[in-house]
């Protein structure tokens, strides 16, 4: 029940009024499309992410909880035969609260939908079963076949293997890989008339090269090309649309979800192509059915609210971290140290209150020595966990170039700076500060002294 609709309103009531009723809502909407965010929330989207947050749409329970209820239908009935004709017509929509099937449109994800949308400051947003459904969706809707991208050549392992073989292979869509920071190239690898999308991560996975996403969103306009960008790794600390970008990705499963049990994904951006996206005859997301479940929905909807809090302390944590390894003479990368080559850049985007990131990596220069590392700092002195996903409480570590980066080809990761004895960490807020650094240096001290095997499974 969204705000100003009384708590009283019955479940019957609502069924007998099903033909007339329309959509609950103050004259703050634009339009008449329940993915859209308010003006309210619009005019604090452009600013703090977590503010415009707080300006976003609260929906009530049915009786009048503070939290809402939860939608679980799969699909919704309707009085009047002639009101299914319109529903599938497009006549009638989620915009006046009519649902068909929640493959298409259920409230309780709509809901996080536009939570979504203020987080990142977009028209639109609508959330789907995993990242890598989000990622596949909006290049598929937005990329015909034989099409070209231009994409980062530091992406996630799973992107850059989206758009190197299943791509390619599928739909004839080809990619040209750059280096982000080369604006040059970014330049010469759109081809007029074949170029649809410039694909790039905030804050790439995992060498952290921050993009220049005004500059990128410059020169993509220029040649009328649509900016595509992954801010799985800076939620709220980088806010892509407000800074240029068309589309915003995420796999909310890493910081927004905090868990480490939920997978999901999200599109935000303009409320014309999400809604091109649920189209009922040609749209990706309704026609390949990535969908979230209802009960997931709640699930993160109550996560969001807090999600600025815990990125403050993931952030403040890695920095304090990177600049104590780097004492210890550890090659540290992390862009909020000043000798990082985007640290800077990163300074001037980023909103400097919630820091510059909860990840950092560890160069061990072998994939031996970053197993022994991470073998001694998981079962030697508990400070973290040997796992790939990130934005999770606890420590998680893995070595890139083996796991979560292991679809690229040798020539390929050293391409993107990917070093086989990469440690990625993203650091977690369990236990005090002080607690978790005797841990790792426990850890480092004994590395000289205990040999193992790992093991393979």
């Amino acid at each position: 029940m969204a705000t100003g609709v009384p708590p009283t309103t019955s479940i019957n009531n609502t069924i007998l009024n099903h033909n007339n009723k329309k959509r609950s809502s103050d004259n703050e909407d634009y339009g008449y499309n329940s993915m859209i965010i308010t003006k309210k929330a619009a005019i604090a989207a452009k600013e703090d992410p977590v503010a415009a947050l707080a300006s976003a749409r609260h929906e009530f329970g049915e009786h009048g909880g503070v939290n809402m209820s939860i939608e679980a239908s799969a699909t919704f009935t309707v009085m009047e035969p002639e009101t299914m004709r319109r529903l599938f017509s497009g006549e009638l929509g989620p915009d006046r609260d009519y649902f068909i099937y929640s493959r298409h449109f259920n409230p309780t994800v709509l809901n996080l939908g536009r939570l979504m949308a203020a987080l990142e400051g977009t028209e639109a947003a609508y959330c789907t079963a995993s990242g890598m459904s989000a990622i596949s969706s909006v290049l598929l809707q937005l990329v015909g076949a034989g099409g070209h991208i231009v994409a980062s050549q530091t992406l996630y392992g799973g992107t850059h293997a989206l758009l190197t073989h299943f791509l390619p292979r599928t739909s004839g869509i080809n990619t040209t890989f750059v280096d982000i920071c080369d604006h040059a190239a970014i330049k010469a690898a759109i081809v007029e008339g074949m170029t649809k999308v410039v694909y790039f991560e905030s804050v790439s996975n995992p060498t952290l090269t921050v993009a220049d996403i005004p500059e990128v969103c410059k020169i993509a306009r220029e040649k009328g090309v649509i900016v595509v960008v992954d801010n799985t790794f800076a939620p709220v600390v980088i806010s892509p649309a407000r800074l240029g970008a068309d589309v915003v990705v995420h796999s909310i499963s890493k910081y927004i979800s905090g868990g480490a049990d939920i997978i999901a994904g999200a599109v935000c951006g303009p409320a014309s192509l999400l809604n091109s996206m649920m189209d009922l005859h040609q749209g990706a997301l309704m026609l390949l059915g990535p969908t979230m479940n209802a009960k997931v929905a709640f699930e993160l909807s109550e996560r969001l609210p807090h999600l600025g809090l815990r990125m403050k302390e993931h952030c403040a944590r890695a920095l304090e971290f990177a600049k104590r390894m780097k004492k210890l003479g550890l090659k540290v990368i992390y862009p909020g140290l000043e000798d990082h080559p985007q640290h800077e850049l990163l300074k001037s985007i980023c909103s400097q209150e919630y820091g510059y990131g909860g990840i950092l990596c560890v160069d061990m220069e072998t994939e031996e020595r970053a197993n022994r590392l991470m073998y001694q700092l998981q079962n030697c002195t508990q400070f973290g966990f040997m796992a790939v996903s990130l934005g999770y409480y606890e420590t998680l570590m893995s070595c890139s170039g083996s796991s979560t980066s292991s679809e690229m080809s040798e020539e390929e990761k050293a391409r993107a700076g990917i070093s086989p004895g990469l440690v990625r960490m993203s650091i977690g807020y369990t236990g005090t500060l002080e607690q978790k650094w005797a841990q790792f240096e426990k850890a480092l001290g004994k590395l000289q002294d205990v040999k193992f095997s790992v093991r393979h499974k």
